[in-house]
């Protein structure tokens, strides 16, 4: 499990406005840290006309090195920690272009000045 992988994870339960289901999900953080069983993730879901003006959703298309099946946007906002053992599989991998993208709205949802 390395970051920039897509993987078909398990967020149930949630609590409140918590994305929810069985989902794709992209690993972010680096995968040189951590001694915990823990990935952080940011959950996809499906695209829709109106995240294009969200700073925090990241625009992904389906092609075959990432595997998904539809137009997706990365919920930055919804970023979290997760146990190793609420992963089912892998699905792919995003290009480099989009973790960037991904990076960047982390930055604005943890308001972090990228220099």
């Amino acid at each position: 499990m390395k970051q920039s992988e897509i993987w078909l994870i398990n967020l149930d339960p949630t609590i409140g406005a918590e994305i929810k289901k069985t989902r794709p999900a992209i690993i972010v953080n680096d995968n040189s840290l951590g001694k915990l069983p823990l990935k952080i993730i940011v959950p996809l879901t499906d695209w829709k006309e109106r995240y294009e003006i969200a700073p925090w959703m990241v625009y992904i298309k389906p092609d075959s090195i990432n595997n998904l099946t539809k137009v997706s946007g990365a919920d930055c906002f919804q970023i979290r920690s997760i146990a190793e053992e609420r992963f089912i599989r892998k699905i792919g991998k995003i290009s480099s272009g989009n973790l960037e993208d991904i990076k960047e709205a982390l930055s604005k949802v943890l308001a972090i000045e990228t220099y």
